[in-house]
């Protein structure tokens, strides 16, 4: 069994805000794989699937994103999954808007979202796969907005034509770890080389 958490804040405030690109992904995945709805008691939406002969689960914490780790966390230990069975899908403030890249483990770069997980985790489970999708920042798309508000606003026009255009590629990238290919997913999605700021992986929100 594999778990994939899409992050994201509820309620329709949030729906298409950039901070919700997470959610956004896992309900195109949840439609692709017709996953159905699955009871729980935790504080999140979760669905299954068979998907290439695994079974998926794919969990949508409706804490806020900052909560996120006490909704996925006992889950995963519910499961009694370890972090190779987990794929966080989340937006990436040091990625160019709509850039899809795939990490291993390694920092949070500030996002509460990620924090809250590996707090909850603990350090023995935080190299977990994570599908970075990228919203850029301000200063890199001439907003004036501060971080804070920039992230809770809705993707612009362009953005949300691209954003459409990359969901293919994340079910793709998502079916490659599935199989247990994840280095060719890698090799396949993280061909460009990386700028300056992606190396720096660090933002406040």
């Amino acid at each position: 069994m594999k778990l994939i958490v899409g992050l994201g804040n509820p309620g329709n405030r949030y729906l298409k805000t950039r901070h919700n690109a997470g959610f956004m992904a896992a309900d195109f995945l949840i439609s692709a794989w017709n996953a159905h709805r699955e009871k729980s008691s935790l504080p999140l939406e979760l669905y299954r699937s068979k998907v290439l002969g695994e079974d998926v689960l794919i969990a949508k914490p409706q804490t806020f994103m900052n909560l996120s780790g006490q909704a996925a966390a006992p889950l995963l230990r519910f499961y009694k999954l370890s972090a190779q069975d987990l794929l966080v899908i989340h937006d990436e403030l040091d990625l160019d808007p709509m850039v899809f890249r795939i990490k291993k483990g390694g920092g949070t770069g500030g996002h509460n979202g990620l924090l809250s997980l590996d707090e909850s985790l603990g350090k023995e489970s935080t190299g977990y796969i994570r599908f970075r999708i990228g919203i850029g920042k301000p200063s890199t798309v001439q907003s004036r907005l501060p971080t804070e508000d920039y992230v809770l606003a809705p993707f612009s026009t362009d953005e949300g034509i691209l954003f459409q255009e990359i969901l293919p590629h994340i079910q793709s990238a998502a079916e490659l770890w599935l199989q247990g290919s994840l280095t060719q997913a890698m090799n396949q999605f993280n061909q460009k080389k990386k700028n300056s700021s992606e190396e720096d992986g660090t933002h406040g929100i």
